[in-house]
């Protein structure tokens, strides 16, 4: 991978900065925030839990507030991701 590539999930970016992901474009007009709140010990390895995900409008002109349309909690990260990639591509096809 290329230095300035990003991690693509369903050929969309997926950056990761600690228990934050930013998932889709930044030039689209909405991407998903995902936020880990929890994690869980299995075996050696820590997981996801409780997971908080956002779809945020990428915006600069309307408050953080305001940015946020959708948001809900899951449990772990794959049903996350999965309520995030269907989210994303509902608001882009608008």
């Amino acid at each position: 991978m290329a230095k300035n590539e990003f991690f693509m999930y369903k050929n969309r970016p997926l950056v990761r900065c600690g228990d934050m992901l930013y998932y889709g474009n930044m030039t689209d007009p909405y991407v998903v925030r995902i936020r880990i709140k929890t994690k869980k010990k299995v075996n050696d390895m820590e997981i996801a839990d409780k997971v908080s995900i956002q779809l945020m409008s990428t915006a600069q002109d309307i408050s953080p507030k305001k940015q946020i349309i959708k948001s809900s909690e899951r449990n772990g990260l794959y049903s996350a991701m999965d309520f995030a990639e269907v989210w994303l591509r509902r608001a882009l096809k608008k």
